[in-house]
């Protein structure tokens, strides 16, 4: 047989197996399946690939002090020692420092700090409660000596709390709120005013309400009233000020900072943030990037344990209070601890054991709280868990 006149025909090529006349469709499908699971493979090791990068990217944005670390270890045998129980005590400093990207605005560098806010975070040993402890900055304290960052030391002195993260910065403040109330800081974070506000924009604001306008130019602020949403400088502006927004004081400026961090975590704790990838990436970037942390908590790992056993717990039981104070007898400008209430806090949290807050309108006759008044010794006897006067994270903040 000829293609063409004359010219004998290419002889047919033989028949593969698989195409043979007749072959079972078995040999074809292994083909294929071969093929298929070789490109979920790719799929798989690309997304794990990417997935890795995110991981070492937000790992990689931990500030880890390692100052702070060694200065503890220089004063460990009068440190309070540490707990028995799984409960851990974590400080919280918000320093005003003004060198950084974006910090200058607030006041000229002068090449030192102070802590603006400072927060003991208790978490139970069964991660059942928070306990989230406000210490004033101008509550009168002794401040232990410390090294300062040019190799010097200060003496001890009796002087306002927040001298000591000036004086030492976080290893100093850290022995300060151990000698004042005996309980071990298992680990610190710091976070300056840039890093707040990220973490505000990182979950599309917070909401707040306001009774009437507010005109604050030394806090940025300038506000409506009524319900509204903060994003970054609104934010730091409502929990800094000072002047524009109640009486002034820093216990009420205190109150509203927690209940500014309540509507945070309430937000951070919504379905709509933790579950939600394209949502929580954005949190946990401008999170590890904003933070400053001892080497106990400076991996994401550490972090995401972290933040586990904090969604665990109830927003209702997620507490927030002012230590008990009052005005400095001899300074109205400072604070000082109201005692015995202050000690009865300190020792339930270093002894792990409950404590109950509530709106100051709601306490009953004989209950103590941070309301700053003396004992009454006529009133009945206190119930055997204290009270004190704050909130809690499930209260919203226009409540």
């Amino acid at each position: 047989m000829t293609d063409r006149a004359g010219t004998p025909a290419e002889p047919d090529p033989p028949a593969t197996e698989d195409e043979a006349p007749g072959a079972p469709e078995e040999p074809r499908r292994r083909h294929w399946l071969r093929w298929t699971a070789l490109g979920v493979a790719v799929v798989v090791l690309a997304a794990a690939g990417v997935g890795w990068w995110f991981y070492r990217k937000l790992d990689d944005n931990i500030t880890t002090d390692t100052t702070a670390a060694a200065e503890l270890e220089r004063y460990e045998k009068e440190r309070p020692p540490a707990g028995t129980s799984a409960a851990r005590n974590i400080l919280l400093i918000g320093s005003d420092t003004r060198a950084g990207e974006g910090n200058r605005k607030y006041g000229r560098d002068k090449g030192t700090q102070r802590s603006d806010t400072t927060i003991l975070l208790h978490l139970s040993a069964g991660k059942s409660s928070a306990t989230a402890v406000s210490l004033p900055r101008d509550l009168m304290v002794t401040i232990p000596s410390c090294r300062k960052a040019d190799g010097t030391r200060t003496r001890e002195q009796f002087a306002q709390f927040n001298w000591a993260f000036e004086f030492g910065g976080t290893a100093c403040t850290i022995r300060t709120v151990e000698r004042l109330t005996g309980i071990r800081v298992d680990h610190h974070m710091v976070i300056d005013f840039r890093g707040f506000k990220k973490m505000v924009d990182a979950v599309d604001g917070v909401e707040v309400c306001l009774k009437e306008p507010v005109d604050d130019p030394d806090a940025k602020l300038k506000l409506p009233a009524g319900r509204q949403t903060l994003h970054g400088e609104q934010a730091l502006g409502f929990v800094r000020a000072r002047k524009s927004l109640g009486n002034g004081s820093d216990t009420e400026r205190m109150d509203r900072q927690q209940q500014f961090l309540g509507a945070l975590v309430n937000k951070v704790q919504s379905d709509g943030v933790l579950l939600n990838p394209t949502k929580l990436y954005p949190v946990l970037d401008a999170a590890t990037k904003a933070i400053t942390t001892d080497p106990g908590l400076d991996s994401l790992r550490d972090l995401y344990d972290l933040a586990r056993a904090m969604r665990a717990i109830p927003t209702e039981k997620v507490q927030f209070l002012t230590v008990p104070r009052r005005s400095y007898r001899y300074d109205a400008n400072r604070d000082e601890l109201v005692q015995p209430a202050a000690g009865d806090l300190f020792r339930q949290l270093r002894e792990d054991k409950p404590v109950l807050v509530t709106p100051d309108n709601e306490k009953k006759d004989g209950e103590r709280g941070g309301d700053g008044k003396p004992d009454d010794p006529d009133a009945s006897p206190p119930s055997a868990t204290p009270t004190f006067t704050g909130r809690n994270a499930a209260e919203g903040v226009c409540e």
